[in-house]
């Protein structure tokens, strides 16, 4: 698709009739598009599009940096009778886009004269020659005045904003693409859960296809059916696919891969109820992007120049382990063959067939039934990713949530973390403990419920 960049030259006039727009004028082709916010100063201001301007099929609206670019782009190759809004990057070919305005709502068979205008609401509405409306999104709550009147622009970091704005300057956003997140994590762009509600709720989601940016089958964010922290990628109705594990302060517990990482910080932050997960390259100049491929791949992409294009720096799951309970019940996956082995200490394969040989999530048993009356106690594991389903039960001492957990029958174990940056939270796991992992160099201890027979055999073998 051939790309054209604009700037205007005319003064930014503000339309006070109401929604639609009735005045639009045509950005005049020269180098780049904008509206100045104070005085018309050329490319010394930012670049930006305001209520009486169109942004029509073959324009683009283009970040301070000319790092991306908004505008009209056709998913395929050779282009079918179909378009998108969205935002890519500029002079990076082939084509990468980051971000899709419509993804349920197309340009479909687009005719000369689609469009995108802003209208006094502060609301995006891409219409056709005859201002039908195909798409619209409204921000809420904003209402024009007088004095101050919403622009729209392409930030830096690529995020599109509109901002409420007076002729000299312009307050906080009232509407950001960051907040519709696609299927790509920019630097700085957040995926979050507010455990309160329970409805602030910003994950990526998947393309369809390589050439279908509607809804695809996967999405990554926080998982809401747990109380600690962690980051999960699931498949359509809520099926989870893999996790991360809980965050411990520091790092998720099975993502050791993330830890002192040369190229890229990864920051967890709290904020009353809400969490949210963002990263960031330690260089600026570095084009780094985080995407949810078709295919349900989580792939961190790299630029490295025009010869070598994107790089793949890391996939975050690659292997047989990253899938939710792939050895069953009390079964550690490794990396290496065979991939699920039981626990050392105290349990042993569920069934002997085929352990495990190609299906191994049929998992282990104890080999001495738990007695909680009777002197059940913990075995110390290390550098483990903790397993599913955790309990926060908040802040105390390891040695009272210990005392705790031994009380609960069907506490099976539990660690502690200094999840929010505090101080030791107690986190318990009930029942029987499923997606384990060695995680080497990394992970967290895990005390996991033992018989006291089996914690006599193991006291005679250090012996």
């Amino acid at each position: 698709m051939s790309t054209f960049f604009w700037v205007f030259t005319a003064l930014y006039i503000y339309a006070s009739n109401a929604y639609p727009i009735n005045t639009i004028t045509r950005l005049k082709p020269t180098l780049s598009l904008g509206t100045p916010i104070n005085t018309i100063t050329g490319l010394k201001t930012t670049l930006s599009l305001g209520t009486t301007q169109a942004l029509y099929d073959g324009d683009t609206l283009v970040s301070k940096n000319q790092r991306f670019e908004l505008g009209f782009f056709c998913p395929s190759n050779p282009c079918k009778d179909i378009k998108f809004l969205g935002v890519w990057y500029k002079n990076i070919a082939p084509l990468t886009v980051v971000w899709v305005a419509n993804r349920r709502r197309p340009v479909r068979r687009p005719s000369v004269g689609v469009h995108l205008v802003l209208s006094e609401f502060g609301g995006l509405v891409i219409q056709d020659a005859s201002r039908r409306v195909i798409w619209r999104k409204v921000p809420r709550g904003y209402s024009h005045s007088k004095t101050r009147k919403p622009v729209m622009q392409l930030l830096d970091s690529g995020n599109l904003v509109v901002r409420d704005c007076d002729n000299s300057s312009c307050g906080d956003s009232i509407w950001e693409s960051f907040n519709l997140p696609g299927d790509t994590l920019l630097p700085g762009m957040e995926v979050s859960l507010d455990y309160g509600s329970r409805v602030g709720y910003l994950a990526i989601t998947s393309w369809r296809k390589k050439d279908d940016p509607s809804d695809g089958d996967f999405k990554f964010g926080f998982d809401k059916l747990v109380h600690a922290p962690q980051l999960v990628l699931t498949k359509e109705n809520g099926v989870r696919l893999s996790r991360w594990g809980p965050w411990d302060g520091e790092m998720f517990s099975g993502m050791n891969s993330l830890k002192d990482n040369p190229v890229l910080s990864t920051t967890l932050r709290f904020d009353d109820d809400k969490v949210s997960f963002k990263f960031a390259p330690f260089n600026e100049s570095m084009l780094l992007r985080l995407v949810l491929s078709p295919l349900g791949s989580l792939e961190f992409f790299w630029w490295k120049s025009k010869n070598d294009g994107w790089l793949t720096i890391l996939t975050l799951n690659k292997d047989n382990c990253d899938r939710i309970g792939s050895c069953g019940s009390y079964g550690i996956c490794y990396s290496d063959d065979p991939s699920c082995r039981c626990l050392e200490q105290g349990f042993m394969a569920i069934s002997s067939v085929d352990w495990c040989g190609f299906e191994c999530s049929s998992g282990c048993k104890r080999k001495h039934d738990l007695n909680c009356s009777n002197g059940d106690g913990f075995l110390k594991y290390e550098q483990m990713k903790l397993p599913d389903n955790s309990t926060v039960w908040g802040a105390m001492s390891t040695e009272d949530c210990e005392n705790k957990c031994l009380k609960e029958c069907n506490c099976m174990a539990y660690t502690s973390l200094n999840m929010y940056g505090n101080g030791s939270i107690c986190v318990v796991w009930f029942d029987d403990l499923n997606d384990l992992r060695v995680i080497h160099g990394g992970g967290n201890d895990l005390y996991i419920r033992m018989s006291h027979i089996e914690l006599g055999i193991i006291f005679f073998q250090l012996i």
